[in-house]
């Protein structure tokens, strides 16, 4: 079988020669052009190559006006380009328009060649503007999605582009808008789904401990490191590292994940060891990642280099027409869990649920179907199981606020608490919990750090919890 050919375009000797040293030690063979005159020659003359590595400054053409000028590189083959470190956004702007990966020069031989091995196993990146602005005819919605809304299309389609290339993906929107669920989504459809996808919160995870869960640990390394531990991105080895609320990360740590994005090895806390780690890299914010970058929380360096592929999730409000049918889905699934049956939802019961705004996004609606299937017996749900959706946004909890119960002695006597507690009735402590965590992130929008404050708890008790309820389901 013969070698896999890797066309090295790179002008100054002592660089290429480097290159294709490491290429042809990797068993791979080496084809070298010191133009972009050359590289073309070479593709034209004898096409067959499985990769090709590009710097971006060449003598007689600018590397990213070659791949603009001859689109048909891109549709071809995977490109990685090579770039110093003044021109990082010329090397971005090479992503967005297709290339596979970039680099940043010096290039280290252990990270040229598994960025190399990755866009022959993954093939090449696709240009999202080459596409048509709706998916592909018979294209079912991808992951977990459900609505057909045009906003959501459109979030389909950069899903069924950005897959396929090994780009940093930065997703934001408000809070429950669904950024896990797009990038579960981007993970399953791309050539890393048989690889594992390790999401990590950190916002959830102390400032202290963010640095050992990301990059892994050594025995002894710190108070409670009882074992050598290997950290997410480890884990995460040959799929995808979910890096949820970005922002919420410390300057200094900040400074780690970029090394580990430009390098691709990972060094656990307390070891001298330099790892290889070969993972794509996708990351969510509800916050304003520009704004963080221009107040100084957010370094901006990192943030472009995370947002290569930008992606927004649109707010429940913007996607009206998805409403009705989530709220059936999020109704059957619950009902099914709770084992009861309930009727589809009627004209009177969508226009209500249509009517609000939903401030926290589809996990308010995924939250108040919840508490419908469990505080009713079905078939028929009454309008008055959809509180949310009947009144006004600042009433829109069906339990009250901590700390805001009627300013009575007779508490008992407190109708509406009354009328709390009879319908809290059959429940365990555990489900009631549940019920009042879930109605405080509603209150808060979505927000579970507010919805901690609000309850006098952590945000890691909430997150915690919430894990645990998902285990059971």
């Amino acid at each position: 079988m013969s070698r896999k050919r890797i066309l090295i375009v790179e002008d100054l000797p002592s660089l290429a020669i480097a290159y294709a040293a490491h290429v042809e030690k990797a068993g791979y063979e080496a084809v070298i052009a010191d133009t972009g005159a050359a590289a073309l020659k070479a593709i034209t003359e004898n096409g067959r190559f499985d990769a090709i590595l590009l710097d971006l400054q060449l003598p007689d053409v600018d590397g990213l006006d070659l791949l603009r000028e001859n689109p048909t590189i891109l549709e071809r083959f995977p490109v990685i380009v090579a770039t110093a470190d003044a021109s990082l956004t010329r090397a971005i702007e090479a992503m967005r328009i297709g290339a596979f990966d970039f680099l940043v020069k010096p290039l280290a031989g252990s990270r040229l060649i598994s960025v190399i091995a990755s866009a022959l196993e993954l093939g090449r990146a696709v240009n999202p503007d080459s596409i048509a602005s709706k998916p592909k005819a018979g294209k079912q919605q991808p992951g977990t999605f459900i609505g057909k809304s045009a906003p959501m299309r459109e979030v389909y389609r950069q899903i069924d582009c950005v897959a396929s290339s090994r780009a940093t993906v930065f997703i934001t929107g408000e809070s429950g808008t669904g950024k896990e669920v797009c990038a579960e989504a981007i993970h399953r459809e791309s050539g890393r789904a048989n690889g594992p996808f390790v999401a990590i919160n950190c916002g959830a995870i102390p400032e202290n401990l963010l640095e050992s869960e990301l990059f892994g640990h050594l025995k002894g390394s710190f108070t409670g490191a009882v074992t050598d531990r290997i950290g997410a991105a480890q884990a995460a080895n040959k799929g995808t590292l979910f890096l949820d609320e970005i922002c919420e990360m410390a300057l200094p740590l900040q400074v780690k994940l970029l090394r580990f994005l430009q390098t691709g090895t990972v060094q656990r806390v307390g070891s001298n060891r330099v790892e290889d780690v070969d993972v794509r890299i996708i990351c969510a914010t509800n916050r304003n990642p520009e704004r963080e970058v221009a107040e100084g929380r957010f370094r901006e360096d990192l943030y472009y280099r995370l947002a290569v592929v930008p992606v927004h999730m649109p707010p429940l409000r913007a996607r009206q027409d998805d409403v009705g049918e989530l709220a059936e889905a999020f109704l059957q699934r619950f009902a099914r869990e709770e084992g009861k049956a309930f009727d589809k939802l009627g004209a009177s019961q969508l226009a209500a649920l249509e009517r609000y705004s939903w401030p926290g996004n589809v996990r308010e609606l995924q939250n108040v179907m919840r508490r419908a299937a469990v505080l009713n017996p079905g078939p028929d749900l009454p309008l008055t199981a959809l509180p949310l959706a009947s009144q006004p946004a600042m009433q829109s909890s069906p339990l009250p606020v901590l700390g805001q119960f009627p300013e009575t002695g007779e508490v008992n006597n407190a109708p509406d608490v009354l009328s709390i507690v009879n319908a809290l009735k059959g429940l365990t402590l555990d489900e009631i919990e549940r019920l009042v965590i879930e109605a405080a992130i509603d209150s808060a929008g979505g927000s579970l750090p507010a919805a901690a404050r609000a309850l006098g708890v952590s945000p890691s008790t909430i997150y915690r919890k919430r894990e645990r309820w998902i285990a059971r389901q």
